[in-house]
């Protein structure tokens, strides 16, 4: 068809040149529009035919979407569509800070991506250098990992006896003000990458082109001088390189620190002189905000939260002066998801879980009718039972009352979906539907941490918690997997932890 469709347009185009009447023009544009389909259809399908035959021969594959990609017409490939997409629903859309800019990049483009990516995330975790407490875009790391650890370590600061106070940190567009000869510099001084794979990173930052496109309307095509497109392949491990360095200021100052993506936290213990405690804070948020000032970083001061945590009777009689920190200070924080307050009781973000399950749940309950049990099923499990399990390892320990209430949620899942009675005995249909109930749903999302942590499968931030437990003498349970206890004193601070837990 490609050939008859390229014949039949030339046709059309030397009758309008001729004639030059508009019905051949009608004419001409109507077989250039089909000769583009059928060459799109034609592309797609070569491609198709190329990724089949050479899927188990990445090396193959590589050079064959690397030479298209090279050659004089690979300029569309280079092009990306970008999408403002609204980060909350709730957020108002007249204001542009609160889009996120998602690029849509070719097919192709991404497998070529792809594969360069598992190669370097290989070559990157041989060698160690990927940063260990970044828990974004990494394989057995979520923002779960990264919060059971920063808990963790709260909690056992609290438990000594002292303070401990909590800055969260954000960047504004930070992947889009990313400096390319600066990441050209990172990678190659700071990750290795040299000659060829060198030139090639080079090339895929350089002559990049974008448009944005808004409803049915797109913009005019730009140069894309800096930054990485959020939405490809590469573009969340280049930023992670990209920050590498900001964790050795961290550890200049001897402060703890963890990354998820471009959200960072970083925590201090607070001692009695509490002014004195804070001078390596404020000397190391000033060399923060001098690195990302060289760097094209922008550090979002709106979004910088504080909160303190410590023994109740610390935080009751005896107020953290924090001096020019006091304007970031609030007694409740969300950190990746999470409603923190200063004394660990989380009944903020429960209660918050609790509202959104019911209201879930009332729009639900309008389309069981036309759904059957096991769609119905599932669909509560999408729409509840993540939200009852996100992050659900910290609510170990919370006070009764605060778990009856998350019980309640689940509770009136089961009964939309069984149809029982209210004032029906529901621990039998629980039983029957195989659902835990949330007290052993949350032991179980511990255990379930415990043995990924034995056996590599978790992050290696969350796997040096765990030390097994070596008996001096010889015993008959030495042949028992046991763990360390660490001690204790707080039973609403370090029995909480999850080395404690555990």
């Amino acid at each position: 068809h490609y050939p008859c469709s390229k014949r039949e347009c030339r046709r059309a185009e030397r009758r309008w040149k001729k004639d030059k009447l508009h019905v051949f023009y009608e004419i001409l544009k109507e077989s250039w529009r089909r000769y583009q389909r059928i060459l799109k259809a034609e592309k797609t399908r070569y491609l198709k035919e190329k990724i089949v035959q050479n899927l188990n021969k990445p090396r193959v594959l590589f050079k064959s979407i690397d030479s298209i990609l090279n050659s004089p017409q690979s300029s569309c490939l280079e092009a990306s569509s970008v999408v403002p997409l609204i980060k909350k629903q709730n957020l108002d859309t007249t204001i542009l800070a609160n889009y996120r800019p998602i690029s849509k990049l070719p097919f192709f483009s991404k497998i070529l991506e792809k594969i360069v990516f598992t190669q370097f995330q290989s070559y990157l975790d041989t060698n160690g250098i990927l940063e260990t407490f970044q828990s974004g875009f990494k394989a057995f790391h979520s923002t779960e990992t990264a919060l059971l650890r920063v808990f963790n370590d709260l909690l056992l600061t609290t438990d000594h006896g002292d303070s401990v106070i909590l800055v969260l940190l954000d960047l504004t567009a930070a992947f889009d003000t990313i400096d390319h000869a600066i990441l050209i510099s990172r990678l190659e001084h700071c990750v290795g990458i040299r000659e060829t794979a060198l030139q090639w990173f080079r090339s895929y930052l350089s002559d990049r082109y974008f448009s944005v496109k808004l409803g049915d309307s797109t913009s005019s095509i730009a140069p894309l001088l800096c930054g990485v497109p959020q939405g490809s392949v590469l573009g969340p491990l280049l930023f992670s390189l990209y920050l590498l360095p900001l964790g050795n200021i961290f550890k200049r100052h001897g402060i703890s620190y963890h990354f998820y993506a471009d959200d960072s936290q970083i925590y201090l213990p607070l001692r009695r002189d509490a002014n004195g405690s804070l001078t390596p804070l404020l000397e190391c948020l000033k060399d923060i905000k001098t690195w990302m000032s060289f760097n094209f970083l922008n550090l979002n001061e709106e979004k910088t939260e504080i909160i303190v945590f410590g023994p109740s009777r610390v935080c009751d009689s005896t107020p953290i002066n924090l001096g020019s920190l006091q304007q970031y200070a609030k007694p409740v924080v969300t950190n990746l998801g999470i409603k923190i307050d200063s004394e660990f009781k989380l009944d903020k973000q429960i209660n918050m879980v609790v509202k959104s399950c019911f209201y879930q749940l009332r729009l639900l309950a309008k389309m069981k009718p036309i759904l059957s049990f096991n769609i119905f099923e599932q669909v509560i499990h999408a729409f509840i039972s993540n939200r009852l399990d996100y992050c659900n390892a910290l609510y170990i320990g919370v006070n009764q009352i605060s778990l009856s209430c998350i019980q309640l949620v689940q509770n009136a899942a089961a009964r939309l979906l069984t149809g029982t009675r209210k004032h029906e005995h529901i621990t039998p249909i629980l039983a029957s539907l195989h659902w835990l109930p949330v007290y052993f749903r949350i032991h179980f999302k511990i255990l379930m941490f415990v043995f990924k942590s034995l056996n590599g499968l978790a992050p290696q931030y969350i796997s040096e918690l765990l030390h097994i437990y070596t008996p001096s003498r010889s015993l008959r349970s030495g042949d028992q997997l046991r763990l360390n206890v660490p001690r204790t004193r707080l039973k609403t601070r370090g029995n909480r932890s999850f080395s404690a837990v555990a």
